[in-house]
């Protein structure tokens, strides 16, 4: 299967993007040399862009790669920016999605009497709650929240709420490859379609670009159940492409919900070893804060395929609920926000921590501004640790996160790398008060491109299963000192190079 798809579609695709490239060069070279004038206001054009980039910039650290690639190729460079910005403007994919999620505003309720509650047990109303509340995620109280990992349980909890299912069961990962784990969950989801069962999988085309063939969702379609291959690969270069589908979520009738760091791929649930033991984790949630994960899936789901006249139809409306410990919220993160929620959340627990902040993450690229918010974070006297892995999955990627290692361990981090093998885990953990599960790595390509989804929790009794979990961990971990950190010049000189192209990594 992995030959087929390799030679059937992405060598294919290679293939084609390659020549589209030559041709945009020609093009190029031919216009600049026909009309003189053509290279004058490019040249012109380049300095009014780096400026404009400059100005209006709200991460500059991605930003520099544009700015360099201008300065050194300014009439490339300029052309290069300026169709990449025509071409997200104009990309219909684009507009649909903005779409949906103005209208899914209006599914988001929050109990105000939560709302309340919380702000009296906390008058200064912490800026983590304010922030997602303001954001326009709910916060909800009666909601029951399991941590698993690594996911071999978890995903056999889901298999089991999967064999419950009712009325639907919809799905969105960004990677789904056959074997043991996703074999299992498909069977199901053929049981139930004959059941009356509506089954619904959305999958990203890119995530899933060399585990299954680019026919799937018509298999899938022949055997009843609705599919969707996100933001599908195309061989015309275009900067919506750069924007995929990085969310895990599973919902069921309404009344449970599946998230976390895990894919639908073996490797995830350690029945196939390539990076040595994998580390991650799956996450249940029953009760009203579903609704937030429904909503989240049915909007991109809509943006692309525009069948559900209303949300509310897929509602559960549950009956005498028990009132939880803690608060849940979960919330979404796109390419697309005004605000950068994934990293606000990430910033605004580091700034509150009065005792630690403990991190899980499989990548390391990050700007000036969360180096600068870890560091401080740090030197305020709060134990601040990171566990990395110690087997990479991507060696290039897990060069450019060690190379941040020194500054951050002089600073007063601690960083730990997992020796078992890959820790793929997003998780912050803080105080015994907040935590955060999802999706979002700590790169340039989860905080500022991708579709992403979280969980945070607020005075939960289960955030000391994700800390147990942690501390667990770390005794399988090797902490890494200054010495350790020590590069050759020119694999130093390289990976500074690379860094400033990381956003495309």
């Amino acid at each position: 299967m992995k030959f087929k798809i390799i030679f059937g579609r992405i060598l294919p695709l290679a293939i084609i993007i390659l020549g589209e490239l030559l041709v945009y060069y020609s093009l190029f070279k031919w216009l600049t040399s026909m009309f003189i004038w053509i290279e004058f206001v490019l040249r012109i054009l380049s300095i009014f862009i780096v400026l404009n980039i400059i100005r209006t910039s709200r991460h500059i650290s991605s930003d520099l790669m544009w700015i360099v690639i201008i300065m050194l190729f300014p009439m490339f460079g300029t052309i290069v920016y300026i169709f990449a910005g025509a071409n997200l403007i104009t990309g219909k994919t684009f507009y649909s999605i903005i779409k949906e999620e103005a209208k899914a505003k209006e599914y988001y309720k929050q109990d105000k009497e939560i709302l309340d509650e919380v702000k009296t047990q906390n008058p200064n109303f912490t800026s983590e709650l304010a922030f997602i509340s303001n954001e326009g995620y709910p916060i909800y109280k009666n909601t029951d929240f399991s941590f698993y990992s690594p996911c071999e349980d978890g995903w056999k909890a889901m298999l089991e709420e999967m064999e419950k299912a009712e009325k639907y069961i919809f799905m969105e990962y960004f990677i789904i490859e056959e074997g043991t784990m996703w074999n299992a969950v498909l069977a199901i989801l053929e049981k139930k379609v004959k059941q009356g069962v509506e089954c619904r999988v959305m999958y990203d085309d890119m995530g899933s670009l060399n585990t299954l063939p680019s026919s799937y969702t018509k298999q899938l379609e022949k055997k009843g159940i609705k599919a969707i291959s996100f933001n599908r690969v195309s061989p015309i270069v275009n900067t919506i492409m750069n924007h995929r589908d990085h969310r895990k979520i599973m919902v069921i009738d309404g009344k449970v919900a599946f998230s976390g760091g895990a894919n639908l791929a073996d490797e995830y649930i350690n029945v196939k070893r390539i990076h040595g033991h994998w580390l991650d984790n799956i996450i249940r949630i029953k009760g009203e804060a579903v609704w937030s994960y429904l909503v989240m899936f049915l909007t991109n789901w809509n943006a692309l395929r525009h069948e559900d006249i209303s949300y509310t139809q897929y509602k559960y409306t549950f009956q005498n609920c028990k009132n939880k410990d803690g608060y849940i919220i979960p919330y979404a993160d796109t390419p697309f926000d005004q605000e950068l929620t994934g990293q606000s959340v990430y910033e605004d627990i580091l700034n509150s921590a009065n005792e630690y902040v403990y991190i899980m993450t499989p990548y390391l690229i990050i700007d000036s501004e969360m180096i600068n918010t870890l560091i401080h974070t740090a030197k305020k006297g709060v134990d601040v640790r990171i566990i990395m892995p110690g087997i990479a999955d991507k060696q290039i990627v897990h060069d450019i996160g060690t190379s941040y290692y020194a500054q951050l361990i002089e600073g007063g981090v601690k960083i730990y790398e997992y020796e078992p093998g890959f820790v793929h885990s997003k998780v912050f953990i803080s105080d015994n008060k907040y935590a955060t599960v999802g999706t979002i790595n700590l790169d340039y390509r989860s905080l500022y491109l991708h579709f992403e989804n979280g969980t945070l929790l607020y005075n939960a009794s289960t955030i000391k299963d994700i800390y147990q979990n942690y501390v667990e961990t770390l005794e399988k971990c090797k902490e890494i000192t200054i010495k350790d950190t020590h590069m050759h010049f020119i694999k130093g000189f390289i990976i500074s190079v690379i860094r400033i192209f990381a956003p495309m990594l």
